[in-house]
């Protein structure tokens, strides 16, 4: 039972780190802006986005970093979601010229910066 009461009470301090638009209503044909900021290190440079549309499984729509300028949209078009990174608590993502099928739950995610590129192997 301590294990259960601990391990939730991380992950709500974990969560409280993170911070997004809680819930956002707009028209058919308007754009949709989400803010994104945490209150982790300057470490945690990295923001992730995410959808989850009705009856599908989470998906990753972009990742930014202040480290590159250019953000990956992956297989997403960048005609219909735009990301931005201003510094390293804070992000915003929007969608589009809003259609009914854009409804479901968007939500950010951070992490730290891990230097892969200069690992040898």
């Amino acid at each position: 039972m301590d294990i259960i009461k601990h391990s939730l009470s991380s992950l709500l301090l974990f969560l409280l780190d993170v911070t997004q638009t809680p819930i956002l209503w707009r028209k058919q044909g308007d754009d949709a802006t989400i803010h994104c900021n945490h209150t982790k290190s300057v470490d945690y440079n990295q923001m992730y986005w995410y959808r989850q549309l009705p009856g599908e499984t989470m998906k990753l729509i972009v990742f930014t970093t202040t480290v590159k300028p250019n953000h990956d949209f992956g297989d997403f078009s960048k005609d219909k979601f735009s990301a931005t990174k201003p510094d390293v608590e804070t992000g915003t993502f929007t969608v589009k010229n809003l259609v009914p099928e854009d409804k479901g739950l968007y939500f950010c995610a951070v992490s730290e910066h891990s230097d892969t590129d200069t690992c040898e192997s």
